[in-house]
Order: C-alpha cells, then structure tokens, then sequence
C-alpha cells in the first residue's frame, strides 16, 4: 500500500470518573507532531500550577510552594524539556510505533499521544488512465 504518512498527535486528560480529548492535530513529519504535543504539555502545565514568576501575572498573587513530590505539571515540564526522551519519541514513531505519555498525580491525568498514520494515495482518474494506455500504443 502506498501513500503519504502523517502523524496523528492527541492529548487527553482525566480523573478516575472520566477522560476526555483536549486537542489533536495532524502533522506532515514526527517533528512537528512531537513540537504540538511539546506546546500542549506547556499549556496544559501552565494551566494548572502558573510558574510564580510569569510575566502576565501581577506581582504578588502567586508563590511558589514547598516541592511535594512530582504533580502532573512537572511532569508534563520535565517530558517537554527532555532532550533524550524526544529523540526516543521519534524513534519508534520512524518505526511506525506509537508514542504515549503519561503524566498523573491526585488529582488526574494526562496523556500525550502521537502516531504514524498511512494516507492512501488517491486513485487515478479513468481518463488518466485511458490517456496513459493511449499513450502505450
């Protein structure tokens, strides 16, 4: 079978009731599957625990807290930042694996999903083909 291979990328997220699709895209290479999930990771992080110091907060109403343990937004930073787990997430997607991460802590989760999908050629019109066989005699 031949055609085009693109690359399906998803983030889903839940608790133990329930999950649900927070976005998706579809992307002409592993590289620009693996950026989107890489900005989504950000958003979805940022969204939950803001870094003290962002620059669209005003002075004051954020704080950093005491470190207890790895939530799903350091999770989330530290799968976006991690040179070595992007190069395996490429990897298998060169291989025509999937790629899934996990990210959880009390209070939910959060998945990041890339894979190889095959785009069928599309078939040749009849009057190409006519045109071609014409050609032959």
């Amino acid at each position: 079978m031949s055609g085009a291979v693109r690359y399906l990328a998803e983030v889903y997220g839940g608790d133990g009731a329930r999950s649900l699709c927070l976005g998706g895209t579809v992307a002409p290479s592993r590289c620009l599957a693996l950026r989107w999930l890489r900005g989504q990771a950000l958003r979805i992080a940022d969204g939950l625990d803001p870094d003290p110091d962002s620059a669209w907060a005003p002075p004051g109403p954020l704080w950093p807290t005491p470190h207890s343990g790895a939530d799903a937004p350091t999770q989330l930073r530290c799968w976006a930042a991690d040179v070595g787990l992007q190069e395996a997430a490429s990897r298998r997607l060169a291989d025509g694996v999937p790629y899934g991460f996990l990210a959880r802590d009390a209070s939910g989760w959060y998945r990041l999903y890339a894979r190889p999908v095959r785009i069928p050629s599309a078939p040749t019109p009849p009057e190409e083909l006519h045109h071609a066989d014409r050609a032959r005699r």
